[in-house]
């Protein structure tokens, strides 16, 4: 006969085989992203955000978000939805944020005196100001990053033209030089106190998404079992665009270097089009041969994601609760 403790070493060994290799894994169409002291999940239309405030309590904030591609039935197409996908992340990230970051304001705190500039947004934009500074934020962002990760590969690059030909090698040289800046970028930022704490709760988010689609009750036991790595991730995208941007730039290979900086910057599009389709092939899809392309994104994913803890777990169970429902999900899919 078994004992409790027997019992209890099976079932535990059970829900690790099922969260790992037991069960396929079905796609519940759910993502997300960590936030500060928190987690955003995001359900179709419907979003929400948890965050742990300072006096240990969970506020949870659900709303709508309809984005540019619900707008257009020509935006939903397979290789254009990417670029508009792309682009609501990138608005309901940022919003997102912005939401938790207001919420560790401490109590009875001055507010500081604008300076000129946001004195002449709020004369000019009125009640709008604050959406123009958030928007302004994304395109300076948006413009760093390229000139980070686009620009200086390509101009380092041509540099070694002499030695290295306007060839292939030149731009495998090109983008084994973008990867490389991406992962010690993302290498160094983690060494910040704020950010581990962040990709903590990016493991979190990952943890709970791997529980659902593994078919396990969502418990913060079965979520702390689970994976903290997932092929939906955003770092995937993001390694992803630039290894389907060496494919491209293995064919178009402009002579001068003002017109290999223009066609990497419209081939932006595309190359984020085509990107999206794999990683949505890939979330959806155990296919051995589809696995094995996204091992690259899932082993980068050990940069991006940390163990959390039981806390942080219980956050992004607040997030998924409020725009998904589990247990319906679990019994269409599991049962």
């Amino acid at each position: 006969m078994l004992t409790e403790a027997g019992c209890d070493f099976y079932l535990n060994l059970f829900c690790r085989l099922r969260t790992n290799k037991g069960v396929r894994m079905k796609s519940s169409g759910i993502g997300g992203q960590a936030v500060m002291e928190g987690i955003m999940m995001r359900n179709g239309s419907e979003y929400s955000v948890a965050v742990r405030k300072e006096n240990g309590e969970i506020e949870v904030k659900k709303e709508t978000y309809k984005g540019v591609g619900s707008k257009c039935k020509l935006f939903r197409l397979p290789f254009i939805r990417g670029i508009f996908s792309f682009v609501d992340s990138l608005v309901l990230g940022m919003k997102s944020l912005n939401y938790s970051a207001s919420l560790f304001m401490e109590d009875g705190e001055e507010e500081e005196e604008p300076g000129r500039f946001e004195k002449w947004l709020q004369k000019k934009f009125g009640d709008k100001a604050e959406k123009v500074i958030m928007d302004l934020t994304m395109v300076i962002s948006i413009i760093l990053a390229m000139g980070i990760f686009m620009v200086f590969p390509t101009w380092v690059s041509t540099l070694m033209k002499p030695l290295l030909g306007n060839g292939i090698w030149m731009a495998l040289f090109e983008g084994v030089l973008r990867i490389a800046i991406f992962i010690a970028y993302v290498g160094l930022i983690s060494l910040m106190p704020d950010i581990k704490r962040t990709y903590m709760y990016h493991g979190a988010e990952h943890k709970c998404i791997n529980c659902i689609e593994h078919g396990l009750p969502l418990t913060v036991e079965n979520v702390m079992k689970s994976s903290k790595e997932h092929k939906r991730c955003g770092t995937s995208f993001l390694l992803i665009v630039m290894v389907i941007s060496i494919l491209f730039f293995l064919v178009i290979r402009p002579e001068t270097l003002w017109l290999r900086l223009v066609s990497r910057i419209l081939l932006i599009p595309v190359i984020a089009g085509v990107s999206f389709e794999f990683l949505r092939l890939a979330g959806n899809s155990d296919n051995p041969v589809v696995n094995l392309l996204s091992k690259p994104g899932l082993m980068l994913q050990g940069l991006t994601t940390k163990e959390p803890d039981e806390k942080m777990a219980e956050v992004a169970i607040c997030a998924v609760e409020a725009v998904f429902d589990w247990k319906a999900y679990e019994e269409a899919n599991f049962n």
